[in-house]
């Protein structure tokens, strides 16, 4: 009935979504640790009461309960995906085909349980594959609809998002995790997962757990600004008690909440942690009594986004050019080498000259462009935070980095060729990406402003046909040479300002073009690039290192009254000296003369490969505790600082304690050859608790700890109470980590802290989870509360020096 569902989208007022499943199994009696998916087909009667009981209640759709049945996760339970998936299809649809025939049974799926590249260690085509495991079983059984639920990864959303188109024709309803910081686990920004899954073709999104309805209204207020699809939310039932399990809000509470959440044009309503039938019925009772308003029609502006940055093209922008091969012996010395830590130089340059986007193009004779093109991606992604631009000729090369591309990109690009218009914008469509449009055809460039306007027109009327929105199409009237044609310089700004003014679409130019030829190269550019944004130049593509061309633009925003008090240009140019030229940032290979400074920097901006050989040569003039003392620590403190004020999130904390943990196992090796081995701050005993098969925030821990010094044994998940006290013992350790993400499982630290102490043991133990509290540290014996990773390394500081 996958057609139902799509139906109910279009003439429903609302639609009612389950509550908890995991609340409901834990009332029955799930023992901790216990595979919440073996029950489908060990405890047949209990799930299919479950789902009784919801659509009795009220609910329209109800999830079955497969939320963590993937490969990863049933590695150890001795039943397969299929067996588990079909078991809790057929269970759900045998409660509704007896209580509410009409209802809709969800294949739920949540995330794998492992990061993936480059934060973690899963591929994309890795989780890609076990998505599609579970969407094609789910399929096979009869869901209605697959849901792809409490999501902290935009990538992972991603695999999962086209896992499900690509082998099913299931309709799609993708909600994700948002903390009160109005981010995700790995710093996805609200807008970022709107526009890109909006791109991707979900039939619904939102928001699911972590917060109760009053907490998550500035998360839908904010979401409700970025689409127009149909917004999900399933709150949980307020936040938990950690001693009692119990969460603050009660069914009455929780429908009045979802009431005042009503304004907000909110098409789906349901329930995540804490809420049983209770809660969907008096939510039911609500919607029938109140009914619920229809959200209007917004208007979205163009826009691209990293998972973490979101870039609105609602004034000039720059397109950083530098990440191309043409005319750069350098760059393309870097392409052959596979010398990414050079790639990834160039694009910190220009953010810190003023790019707002990165063009990258890295084709080049003698190379794979498709795998370069792929590694360079995920590499800048990696590192840095600004959208991309792919720029290809290549349709399978764009493809490939259109799937790997984590966030909404833009596609440079498409001609008005028939063969482009065939091969591009199909891939600009199923991927939801933004795209260049080059004013040419098989004629070439035309010469007349006029006939390139046609061409655009031409590829604007092929794109929104196809579906892409208008405010995802930019046109590049095209720069020719002045030197060469002079006459044309007017043609290109007569035709940008005719596709700004009368076809209403947004511009791009790539602005050096201009001065090919001439003297004074930078003083033609900078002219031509202030008549372009007089002419209505939205993206300029340019050199942002050059003081001129970024100046330009400033200034012009400062002229244009777009840069309102003049805050941008002060910020900029306020604290600097009245000079016409200004020097870029720069971090230049330097031959082997490198300073503590340069292994700062590789760590602070996540140079992996830099790291290692900036502390090889280090170790040549400075002693080694020199190096860890002086330059290593300092840089993990700042990023740490950074990441605690929310400037800096997961991803790239994690990246640059991968530099550093590369120049410590430099530092160790060093150390080893000269009979001075590394000495250890201390060892410290890290477990997830019994019960609990949630592992990623403790894997974060132990990284962290390793780089600042300390010897981490890793005890996994699911540690039983004796484990973690034999480990203590046995290895004399004075700290230990617990980690916990389930409220259930908190029984288990509690039981494990309680054992520490009586087998008397001088151990200090540190807690950390997303459902503990200071106060319950305090009240189950621990010694210490850690909010987060960086948290646990001043603990370690504090105990063990």
């Amino acid at each position: 009935m996958a057609d139902r569902f799509r139906e109910l989208l279009k003439t429903r007022d609302y639609i009612i979504f389950d509550g908890a499943m995991g609340t409901m199994l834990q009332a029955a009696g799930m023992k901790m640790g216990e595979t919440p998916e073996v029950l489908n087909i060990t405890r047949p009667e209990l799930l299919v009461s479950i789902a009784e009981q919801y659509y009795n209640a009220g609910s329209d759709v109800v999830y079955a309960n497969t939320f963590g049945a993937n490969r990863y996760k049933l590695e150890e339970c001795g039943k397969s995906v299929e067996e588990l998936v079909t078991a809790g299809i057929v269970n759900a649809k045998k409660a509704r085909d007896t209580v509410k025939p009409d209802g809709l049974v969800a294949l739920d799926v949540g995330p794998i349980g492992q990061l993936l590249e480059p934060t973690g260690v899963l591929s994309f085509e890795e989780a890609y594959d076990m998505y599609a495991e579970i969407v094609k079983a789910g399929a096979a059984a009869g869901a209605d609809l697959v849901v792809f639920e409490t999501m902290t990864d935009l990538l992972d959303v991603k695999a999962a998002v086209l896992a499900a188109k690509e082998n099913s024709d299931l309709p799609i309803v993708a909600t994700m995790t948002f903390e009160q910081n109005m981010r995700t686990f790995t710093g996805c920004s609200i807008s970022a997962m709107a526009l890109t899954l909006t791109g991707l073709g979900v039939d619904a999104l939102g928001v699911n757990c972590s917060l109760g309805p009053k907490e998550l209204e500035p998360v839908i207020e904010e979401l409700v600004k970025w689409t127009n699809l149909p917004i999900v939310v399933k709150p949980n039932a307020g936040l938990p008690d950690p001693e009692t399990n119990l969460y603050n809000v009660t069914a009455a509470q929780f429908a009045d909440f979802m009431k005042d959440l009503r304004k907000y044009g909110i098409k789906i309503f349901g329930g995540c942690c804490g809420t049983n039938p209770e809660f969907i019925k008096e939510l039911s009772e609500m919607l029938k009594r109140e009914g619920n308003p229809a959200a209007p029609h917004k208007y979205i502006p163009g826009a691209v986004c990293s998972a973490t940055s979101t870039v609105v093209v609602d004034e000039p922008r720059i397109i950083g050019e530098r990440i191309n091969p043409t005319g750069k012996k350098l760059f393309k010395e870097a392409l052959l080498r596979h010398d990414m830590d050079y790639i990834l130089g160039q694009a910190l340059e220009q953010i810190s000259g003023g790019a707002d986007i990165l063009d990258v193009n890295v084709g080049l004779p003698g190379i794979d462009e498709r795998e370069m093109m792929i590694d360079t991606i995920k590499s800048l992604q990696a590192v840095v935070d600004v959208p991309l631009q792919i720029d290809s000729t290549i349709p399978e090369v764009l493809e490939a980095a259109l799937r790997v591309y984590n966030g909404k990109p833009l596609v440079n690009s498409v001609n008005g060729e028939e063969e482009s218009l065939n091969n591009v914008l199909p891939l600009v469509k199923k991927y939801g990406a933004g795209v260049i449009g080059l004013a040419l055809d098989k004629d070439g460039i035309p010469k007349k402003a006029e006939d390139r306007v046609a061409i655009a027109k031409k590829i604007m009327d092929r794109a929104v046909a196809m579906g892409i929105p208008k405010e995802d199409i930019y046109i590049d009237c095209l720069t020719l040479t002045a030197s060469a044609e002079q006459e044309g310089v007017m043609e290109t700004l007569n035709a940008l300002h005719t596709v700004k003014n009368e076809l209403g679409l947004k511009t791009v130019l790539g602005v050096s073009n201009i001065s090919f030829g001439l003297p004074n190269r930078v003083l033609v550019n900078h002219i031509f690039l202030t008549m372009a944004l007089t002419n209505g130049l939205d993206l300029a593509i340019i050199n942002p290192n050059i003081p001129e061309m970024t100046g330009a633009v400033r200034a012009y925003k400062l002229l244009a009254n777009i840069d309102k008090n003049s805050v941008d240009y002060i910020k900029n140019y306020g604290a600097m000296p009245n000079v016409s030229k200004i020097d870029p940032v720069k971090k230049e290979k330097k031959d082997g003369n490198y300073t503590g400074d340069d292994l700062f920097y590789a760590v602070e901006k996540g140079l992996k490969n830099e790291g290692a050989e900036i502390t090889e040569a280090l170790l040549k003039k400075m002693d080694s505790m020199e190096i860890v003392n002086q330059v290593l620590i300092p840089a993990l403190d700042k990023i740490g600082a950074e990441f605690e004020k929310g400037t800096l999130f997961l991803p790239q904390l994690i990246m640059s304690a991968g530099v550093a943990q590369a120049a410590f196992e430099v530092i160790r090796k060093h150390m080893v050859m000269s009979d001075n081995a590394p000495v250890s701050k201390g060892k410290i005993v890290i477990a997830t608790v019994k019960g609990d098969v949630h592992d990623i925030g403790k894997n974060i821990v132990k990284v962290l700890l390793e780089n600042y010094g300390y010897d981490v044994i890793d005890l996994g998940k699911d540690v039983e109470y004796q484990a973690v006290v034999d480990a203590i013992r046995d290895n004399d350790v004075k700290l230990c980590g617990l980690s916990a993400l389930m409220t259930t499982t908190l029984v288990s630290m509690k039981e494990t802290i309680a054992l520490i102490r009586e087998n008397n043991l001088d151990c200090k133990v540190m807690v950390g989870g997303a459902v503990l509290t200071p106060e319950y540290a305090k009240e189950i014996d621990a010694d210490f509360y850690a909010k987060d990773a960086k948290e646990s390394v001043d603990i370690a500081k504090r105990v063990l020096g």
